[in-house]
């Protein structure tokens, strides 16, 4: 019953508004029906590319690509393959996790995730085209830049958690837990 209090708010406060401010309701109804289709169309493909990377993509690959010893290519990498898509956010976070599990360094996920957050080519090509390109690569710079060292202190502060729960998985857990059961 506690996993589902913050659903019983919500639901809550929705009837409230159904009551007491119905064209409010309606809006909030509305902007639910068109966030839950575009979740319902964007989240089986990622669905899918999950389980292929979790199959296809070797564990000492993405440690030599993405790692701790990747260095200044790893960053590059990490750099362009955030560039690159042009989908929400939200569906990098799943890949992320991933790529944590198998190896890849805190620092590069964070230029990973902040490069699709806010240097996606297709954004910087319309910004320059509103903006001008001594701004965009202004900004472009002072992003970069600042992305670099959240990931670097990200980094550093990480590395000395020795519990890193939050980058076990369910299934690990559970494949862990059937290995002992199968030794003892």
């Amino acid at each position: 019953m506690k996993r589902f209090t913050v659903v019983f708010i919500i639901l809550a406060i929705f009837i409230a508004l159904a009551i007491f401010s119905p064209e409010t309701a309606e809006r909030s109804s509305t902007a639910l029906w068109d966030y839950f289709k575009e979740m319902a169309l964007i989240m089986p493909p990622v669905f899918l590319l999950m389980g292929f990377m979790e199959v296809w993509l070797p564990k000492q690959n993405v440690q030599k690509w993405l790692g701790k010893e990747s260095g200044f290519k790893g960053g590059v990498l990490s750099l362009i393959l955030g560039t690159l898509p042009t989908g929400p956010l939200y569906v990098a976070f799943p890949m992320t996790a991933s790529l944590l599990r198998k190896g890849a360094s805190i620092a590069n996920m964070v230029l990973f995730l902040g490069s699709w957050a806010a240097l996606k080519i297709p954004q910087l090509l319309v910004e320059i085209k509103f903006l001008g390109l001594p701004f965009t690569l202004l900004r472009f710079s002072l992003t970069l830049a600042a992305l670099i060292a959240i990931g670097l202190i990200m980094e550093l502060i990480l590395k000395h958690d020795k519990k890193k729960e939050w980058m076990n998985s369910d299934l690990e857990q559970v494949t862990a837990k059937q290995k002992m059961a199968m030794k003892g």
